[in-house]
């Protein structure tokens, strides 16, 4: 089977992130053929159209790397109910100059966690409005709003077997729903 590329964009700029976290142990559940890049975005500089004459070259570089992979996982937390700013800024820097949109017909994911007892309700919610726009066919059942508390982890740092096993199930379906998404 062909190798897929997936893209992780993490929301959170935290280095002790939970978010991060989420993200390093679901990838352990992907197929082997599905190869993984964490994207960067805190190197971004705050969008603005002045830009779209001079691209900044991080905005460059960032968006090669998206226009490079064949989906998109997102891992996010909740920013006052909706999704970080540097999240929202990434978005907007792979549409722009207008017309130059690399998140077009990526099919996406969205992941989160939260210490909150909501988990990432609301951001996922915001998120896969953005991606509508943007023109990412994105995932949407079963969803994952992971309340983040120190018994999901184990001494190891692996997520507990019924966490895993509910994580792994997402990751089956969302695998499905890439391949689905490649053949149209």
């Amino acid at each position: 089977m062909a190798d897929i590329e997936l893209g992780v964009v993490v929301g959170s700029l935290r280095k002790d992130s939970f978010n991060l976290k989420l993200a390093k142990n679901v990838l352990a559940y992907f197929p082997e053929n599905f190869k993984h890049e964490f994207l960067d975005i805190s190197a971004l500089p705050l969008y603005n159209q002045d830009m779209d004459a001079a691209t900044p070259q991080a905005v460059l570089d960032f968006k090669a790397k998206v226009a490079q992979k064949d989906a998109i996982l997102f891992v996010t937390p909740e920013h006052n109910r909706s999704i970080p700013a540097a999240l929202k800024n990434a978005l907007d820097h792979g549409t722009r100059p207008w017309g130059q949109n690399v998140w077009n017909l990526k099919p996406a994911g969205v992941l989160g966690t939260s210490p909150g007892a909501l988990g990432t309700a609301m951001a996922q919610t915001h998120l896969r409005n953005v991606l509508r726009i943007l023109n990412m066919p994105t995932f949407l059942q079963p969803e994952v709003f992971l309340h983040w508390n120190d018994a999901l982890l184990t001494e190891e740092g692996a997520f507990v077997e019924r966490t895993e096993k509910y994580l792994r199930g997402w990751v089956d379906s969302f695998t499905a729903f890439v391949l689905e998404q490649r053949k149209t």
